[in-house]
């Protein structure tokens, strides 16, 4: 008995819904989800759409309120520019958000993937609504795919990838106003193409991405590009907050009978064996838009969308059980009863971001708008002058991270006395740039402390100090 093969139960997890024995492409037509979920979902999803549209129109001082332009590397948050000077900032934003979306998973599973991520928005809540408004519903879609090419079926499919392109279009100039700004999309926009053919030419590029993704690829870049997905394998725990199907309530599931009573009353439910609520009636299968069924699980290619939660509350109305067959719930509370979120695993994930968050605020509060260095030329040693004092020369940077022109700028010792002579005229700091050149520091013997002596510069522009400095001056053994 002991060597006997243990059944799989799971068999359902060696492959997904959208691909055949062969290999070959199983296209989904998930039937229209309705429900309360399905309508918040969507209420978030014009919130969402609102924000994403009229962000690159909001501008701070002139400049966007968002911009990640890559090719230039200028970042712009909040309205503030975070220049090359200011990517170990960056960089840390970057891993303090990945831990964010580590302890969000682990406590609330894919719940953004469902609500937030742009991906499932624009294909639930726009490419899909349309082609149910064109074709109809599922059923509708599979008889139009599967009928001869009449003057109607023309006239449905071209308006619709004809809207699908339109609105690709439409997204891929929002995306391309995050990267080089809304003002340089609307220049391309309104002038010949022959001035501007590499912005152009990345235009329809995107465009056509955007355009074959929700036109076609759809469900597979949650199932088989998004690495959010693939982590979701690693980072769920039993106690996760996710979609999920209540087997202790469900189970075995079955179809119902009904007999109606001689005095024409409401349908008496009979059974021949006590069995659970699922009347296996189907219907999370048939809405779920990565074609998968809810009831074997948590999987992979789940999305958190809630249209198996509305469908199956929408048959528990019907034949008067309770609601939340399906719902949002963990594991653990659903097989022992404990609804226990803050695990070890949690704390510790909230230890980290917390750190992350107090680094990053500390680093935020302390960053200058005026970054300036001041570094002894290589290979330079000290000068006597005329008048007997020390010479040292010096290299200056001056970093603009503003949008303004820092103009009259002027370096002056501080605790000791002395000259500073710029070689040259000091230039202007033009916004978002930088200006280097020369200088002499003088000082009298008397004053120094040591062959090196600490000092400390103060720049100003206007008269207003917006950089202090820290170097080294050589001078003669005492």
């Amino acid at each position: 008995m002991d060597n006997l093969p243990i059944k799989d139960t799971e068999g359902f997890r060696d492959s997904i819904a959208t691909v055949d024995d062969r290999g070959g492409r199983i296209w989904i037509y998930p039937k229209k989800p309705k429900g309360k979920f399905t309508n918040l979902r969507t209420y978030v999803s014009w919130i969402l759409l609102f924000v994403l549209f009229a962000t690159p129109f909001i501008k701070v001082n002139g400049d966007p309120l968002f911009l990640f332009n890559v090719v230039e590397r200028k970042f712009i948050l909040f309205g503030i520019v975070f220049l090359p000077q200011d990517m170990h900032l960056f960089a840390l934003a970057m891993i303090t958000f990945m831990v964010f979306i580590v302890l969000f998973t682990v406590v609330f599973g894919r719940l953004f993937c469902g609500w937030v991520c742009p991906q499932t928005i624009f294909m639930e809540m726009v490419f899909r609504k349309i082609e149910y408004w064109i074709e109809g519903d599922a059923n509708r879609q599979k008889k139009l795919n599967k009928a001869p090419w009449t003057t109607e079926k023309y006239i449905k499919k071209i308006s619709k990838h004809a809207i699908f392109f339109l609105i690709a279009v439409l997204i891929a100039n929002v995306f391309l106003s995050y990267i080089i700004g809304v003002d340089q999309v609307g220049t391309i926009i309104s002038e010949p193409i022959s001035l501007h053919v590499g912005g152009f030419i990345a235009m329809m590029v995107f465009s056509g991405i955007f355009y074959w993704v929700f036109a076609f690829f759809r469900e597979q870049v949650c199932i088989a590009v998004c690495p959010y997905g693939r982590l979701q394998g690693v980072l769920l725990v039993k106690e996760s907050i996710v979609v999920i199907y209540d087997w202790i309530r469900g189970e075995p599931r079955g179809k119902i009978k009904k007999k109606k009573s001689t005095f024409k009353e409401l349908p008496i439910v009979e059974q021949a064996k006590p069995l659970g609520d699922c009347i296996d009636c189907s219907l999370c299968v048939q809405v779920c838009p990565t074609g998968i069924d809810i009831r074997n699980g948590t999987q992979l290619e789940c999305v958190n969308c809630t249209a198996c939660i509305d469908a199956c509350d929408e048959v528990m109305v019907k034949i008067g059980r309770p609601v939340g067959l399906i719902r949002y719930d963990s594991f653990s509370n659903i097989e022992e009863g404990k609804k226990k979120i803050f695990n070890t695993r949690v704390w510790a994930y909230t230890a980290a971001l917390t750190i992350l968050i107090v680094l990053q605020s500390f680093l935020f509060a302390t960053r200058t708008d005026v970054e300036a260095t001041l570094l002894r030329t290589p290979g330079m040693l000290f000068q006597k002058t005329e008048d007997g004092r020390i010479s040292n020369l010096y290299n200056y940077q001056i970093v603009n991270k503003t949008t303004k022109v820092i103009s009259n700028l002027e370096f002056k010792l501080k605790d000791k006395s002395g000259a500073i002579k710029v070689i040259g005229v000091v230039p202007e700091v033009e916004k978002l740039s930088h200006s280097k050149g020369s200088l002499f520091i003088e000082i009298d013997p008397q004053d120094l402390d040591s062959r090196k002596t600490k000092l400390i510069i103060e720049v100003y522009s206007n008269g207003e100090l917006i950089d202090d400095l820290k170097t080294n001056f050589l001078g003669p053994v005492k």
